[in-house]
C-alpha cells in the first residue's frame, strides 16, 4: 500500500467528538496498510473568531503578527489530533507547516508555495509514525517569518505536500459527500458527481464553488495528484478529480456534458465612468489595479457615445478589495482621464460549467432562455470555452441557479445532496 495525504476541515474537527472520529478514520487507512499524512485546518470557526479578536484589538492588524495569530488555530487542531491518535494505540507526530518543510514567499495573509521540502515528514513515516501537519501555514524564504496560505490554504497544504511525498492520492474530507452539480445549500436536489476533470474543477472552483480551493486543484493538475472528495461525516464515496476518467467495476466513468452550475456572492462591481476611447486608457486602468494587487474576474467595455468619445469601462473584483481598488483609481484619475466611479457590491455571479458546451450549439440558447424564463436581468456576460458567467443582482442568484440547474436536466430524482456540518469546508 502506498502513501496517503488527507485533510480535514474545520467542521470536521470543530469539536471533541469530531477529532475522535477523525482520529478513527486516519487509523483505519494505518491499519490498511497505508502510510497517512493528516492535515488539518483549525476547530470549526475558529479562524474567523481570531481574526474578529484582532479587529477589536486593532482596527488594520499587522499582517505579520496576524499570521503568528492565525496559525495558533491550526496547531491546536494538530496537538489534540494527534492525542487521540495516540489513545487508539498508534503512534502519532504533529508538525507545524514551517516544521513539515513549507515554504512561501513574504507576504502576509495570502503567501503562495514555492517549495515543499518534507525531510522531517518523510523521517516520521519511515519511523512508523503518521503524520498531523497543521494546514494553512508556512514560513517564508527570505524572512524565515511565519505566513498563511489564506482562505481555504489548508487544501492547498495537503495537495502540496502529496505531490512533494510523491502520495498516491489527495483525499479533502469535508462537510458534504462530495463535489455536487450545484451547492447543496441552494439546490436541494443537486446529484453527486462521481468524477470531474480537472478543468472543469478549476472553472467551477473559480466561478465560487467552494468545495475546493482554486489554486488547490490547480497544484493538482500541475502535479498530476488525484484528489478524491469526500465526507468525514460518512463512508461513502466522493467524488474524483483527476485528468483521466474513473472506473467503477468494468465501466469507465464518462464526462457530462454540463458538469455544474456555480454561484459567487462575494464580488463587488467597480464601473469607470467617461473613459476617453483611445489606446491605452484601459492599459491604464487595469496598471492601476495590478499595482494596488487586486485581482479581476471579468471585464465589459461599453460602445463608446459618438458624441463624446467616452465610454464606459466595468469590471469585478472580491468585495474585500473594493475600497482598495477605489482608492487606487481616484489616486491616479487625473492620469486615468475618466469622470466618476460607480461601485456596487450587490452582486452575484452564476457560471455554467461543462466540457461538452464546446461541442453542443444549444447550450448557450438554453442557459440564457433560463435565466429569462426566470425573470433574471444580466449586466455582464463573459464566457471560455467550458464556462458561461453572468451577473446578476445578488437578490436573484438562488432562484437563476435553480432554474438552470432544472433547465439543464441536473435535477436528482430524489433530494440526494446532505450537507453535514455547516460551513462547507
Amino acid at each position: 500500500m502506498g502513501l496517503v495525504v488527507q485533510k480535514y476541515g474545520g467542521s470536521s474537527v470543530a469539536d471533541a467528538e469530531g477529532i475522535k472520529r477523525v482520529a478513527k478514520r486516519i487509523v483505519e487507512a494505518k491499519k490498511n496498510g497505508h502510510q497517512v499524512v493528516a492535515v488539518v485546518s483549525a476547530m470549526g470557526d475558529t479562524t474567523d473568531e481570531l481574526i474578529d479578536l484582532a479587529e477589536q484589538v486593532s482596527p488594520i492588524p499587522a499582517g505579520r503578527e496576524l499570521d503568528m495569530l492565525l496559525t495558533a488555530g491550526e496547531r491546536i487542531s494538530m496537538a489534540l489530533l494527534a492525542m487521540a491518535i495516540k489513545n487508539l494505540g498508534h503512534s502519532a507526530q504533529s508538525f507545524t507547516g514551517s516544521q513539515a518543510g513549507v515554504i512561501t514567499d513574504s507576504v502576509h495573509n495570502k503567501a503562495r508555495i514555492i517549495d515543499v521540502t518534507p525531510g522531517r515528514i518523510r523521517d516520521s513515516l519511515d519511523e512508523g509514525n503518521i503524520a498531523i501537519v497543521a494546514g494553512f501555514q508556512g514560513v517564508s524564504q527570505d524572512t524565515k517569518d511565519i505566513t498563511t496560505l489564506g482562505r481555504g490554504g489548508s487544501d492547498t497544504t495537503a495537495v502540496a505536500l502529496a505531490a512533494a511525498l510523491d502520495a498516491e492520492v489527495c483525499e479533502i474530507y469535508t462537510d458534504v459527500d462530495g463535489v455536487f452539480t450545484a451547492d447543496p445549500r441552494v439546490v436541494k436536489k443537486a446529484r453527486k458527481i462521481d468524477w470531474i476533470s480537472f478543468e472543469d474543477m478549476l472553472e467551477l472552483a473559480a466561478s465560487g464553488s467552494k468545495v475546493l480551493l482554486h489554486r488547490c486543484v490547480e497544484y493538482a493538475r500541475r502535479y498530476n495528484i488525484p484528489i478524491h472528495v469526500r465526507s468525514s461525516f460518512s463512508g461513502l464515496q466522493g467524488t474524483w478529480v483527476s485528468s483521466e476518467p474513473i472506473k467503477q467495476g468494468d465501466k469507465q466513468v464518462e464526462q457530462a456534458i454540463i458538469s455544474g452550475v456555480a454561484h459567487d456572492t462575494s464580488e463587488a462591481k467597480i464601473t469607470v465612468v467617461g473613459v476617453p476611447d483611445k489606446p491605452g486608457e484601459a492599459a491604464a486602468i487595469f496598471r492601476t489595479i495590478a499595482d494596488a494587487e487586486i485581482n479581476i474576474d471579468m471585464v465589459v467595455q461599453n460602445v463608446s457615445a459618438a458624441s463624446t468619445g467616452l465610454t464606459d469601462i466595468s469590471f469585478t473584483l472580491p468585495k474585500t478589495e473594493g475600497r482598495k481598488a477605489i482608492d487606487a483609481l481616484e489616486k491616479n484619475k487625473a492620469g486615468i482621464g475618466f469622470d466618476s466611479l460607480r461601485y456596487d457590491d450587490q452582486i452575484g455571479k452564476i457560471s455554467l460549467v461543462g466540457a461538452g458546451m464546446k461541442t453542443n450549439p444549444g447550450v448557450t440558447a438554453a442557459f440564457f432562455e433560463a435565466l429569462s424564463d426566470a425573470g433574471v436581468n444580466i449586466e455582464l456576460i463573459s464566457t471560455s470555452e467550458i464556462r458561461i458567467s453572468v451577473v446578476t443582482r445578488a437578490d436573484d442568484v438562488s432562484e437563476a441557479v435553480r432554474a438552470v440547474h432544472t433547465a439543464f436536466g441536473l435535477d436528482s430524482d430524489s433530494d440526494e445532496a446532505v450537507v453535514y456540518g455547516g460551513t462547507g469546508r
